[in-house]
């Protein structure tokens, strides 16, 4: 993504794996769900992956955020992939309550 008035690149790229990429192709997934994760995608976007309220995993690329109010949906995990060409996040994983 660049800027068209010549600034900073915003955000980075937000991908998901094909775990999460199935998950969102189920037609029995709530619409709830569905949202939860669109938005989530789209705020580490925005953030560049330091998404308030995120904590970090096992590796300081790795971040976990809460979906839905208070984390009452689940969790999404993702991975900021600073040092690729071009640098981009992966949302690993959605774990739903």
């Amino acid at each position: 993504m660049s800027d068209p008035y010549g600034g900073e690149p915003q955000g980075l790229p937000c991908v998901l794996s094909e775990e999460v990429t199935e998950l969102l192709m189920d037609a029995d997934l709530p619409g709830e769900a569905f949202g939860a994760i669109v938005a989530a995608t789209v705020l580490i976007n925005e953030t560049r992956g330091e998404v308030p309220g995120s904590t970090s995993g096992r590796w300081a690329q790795q971040r976990r955020m809460p979906l839905g109010t208070y984390g009452s949906l689940g969790i999404a995990e993702y991975v900021i992939v600073a040092d690729a060409d071009p640098p981009h996040i992966v949302v690993t994983r959605v774990q739903l309550y």
